[in-house]
């Protein structure tokens, strides 16, 4: 298991100090799987404001399609060979197809009746029923033998900076037999890995992160939390891998739990920094795929600017798809491991 990085360093004139010389590293570092590159630059304190969500809130549940007030009238329905009822329900849980779908099966789960959960409110209990939810979705699709039931996939824009433009909690699933682009990389990469050291890249790399401690940060179950060598957010990423489980629907009610309960830890840690959302998805492979092991990325997402409302991707990664985190992963991983001590 290699983790490469390449040290660098700008050298520059300070006026405010009289023009003293100053130093300001950077890092590039390559996944150890995919190749890609990450750059660890923009340092910053670890610090960020959390904005008046309570007014950001405010009045938004009048025009809100995922109240319960409006939710039946204004969503629309599966196909009776698909969803003979046209949407699922559990408790005030909500699954319909999403009017802005991503693949042929897309459907948007909420988390309730409720219109605003702040990040603190999400408990294991929650996160876990909503996940189950999508799950029943996903075994429902899959006993049809409909052809795109092969990638079974969970992705969570939590508020506006993470690209979520209802501020009701919902989940956006969809099932799929083309693998996103980030996923297919993996995918791709996990079957010569298998071939050569017969062994999954994921077990080396849980195994290797636990020994060396710089970035793992415990086990739940079978659900192995670290940060990641080379992260996709400003801010770093958590990654969970699931032992023994190669697809989404391996997951058992068990592992849902404690995925919640890694969540639920991870969300209260970013907090105390400041940081109030965030993406998550569900990377999975297909039925039979010995290579691959589910796994998840949580990435908390924050405005470069709040004052004009700078969104965290610019040019180098939205064209070059080249990532910044604004922290060494190393040094997030001590502001985590409180939640898991």
């Amino acid at each position: 298991m290699k983790f490469k990085a390449v040290q660098k360093e700008t050298v520059m004139l300070n006026p405010q100090e009289e023009m003293a010389e100053r130093r300001i590293p950077c890092e590039i570092r390559t996944d150890p799987l995919t190749g890609r590159t990450a750059r660890i630059c923009h340092f910053r304190e670890l610090q960020w404001e959390i904005p008046d969500l309570e007014a950001l809130v405010v009045g938004t549940d009048a025009w809100c399609p995922f109240c319960p007030d409006k939710v039946f009238n204004v969503t629309p329905c599966f196909p009776k060979d698909l969803i003979p009822e046209g949407r699922m329900q559990q408790g005030d849980r909500v699954l319909f197809p999403n009017l802005s779908p991503y693949d042929s099966i897309a459907a948007v789960a909420t988390f309730g009746s409720r219109h605003y959960i702040p990040m603190l409110d999400f408990t294991p209990e929650l996160m876990a029923s909503a996940f189950g939810f999508a799950l029943d979705f996903f075994r429902r699709i899959e006993r049809t033998g409909h052809p795109e039931s092969v990638y079974h996939i969970i992705n969570w824009n939590y508020m506006p900076p993470a690209g979520s433009s209802i501020l009701h909690p919902h989940l956006q699933v969809f099932a799929s037999s083309s693998a996103p682009n980030l996923m297919r990389m993996e995918l791709e990469a996990s079957r010569p890995y298998l071939e050569r050291h017969g062994a999954t890249y994921w077990e080396d790399l849980t195994a290797t992160e636990e020994k060396s401690g710089e970035r793992y940060l415990g086990t739940i179950g079978r659900t192995h939390w670290m940060t990641a060598y080379a992260p996709m957010g400003v801010a770093g990423d958590v990654l969970a891998v699931v032992e023994d489980a190669r697809r989404t629907l391996d997951l058992t009610p068990q592992d849902l739990d404690d995925i919640a309960e890694g969540l639920a830890r991870v969300m209260a840690e970013y907090h105390k920094m400041g940081l109030f959302s965030f993406n998550m998805n569900f990377f999975t492979g297909a039925e039979g795929d010995d290579s691959f092991r589910f796994h998840l990325l949580f990435s908390p997402r924050t405005y470069f600017n709040p004052r004009l409302g700078t969104p965290d991707v610019g040019a180098v990664r939205n064209l070059y798809n080249e990532t910044v985190c604004m922290a060494f992963p190393e040094e997030i991983n001590e502001r985590l491991k409180t939640g898991f001590e």
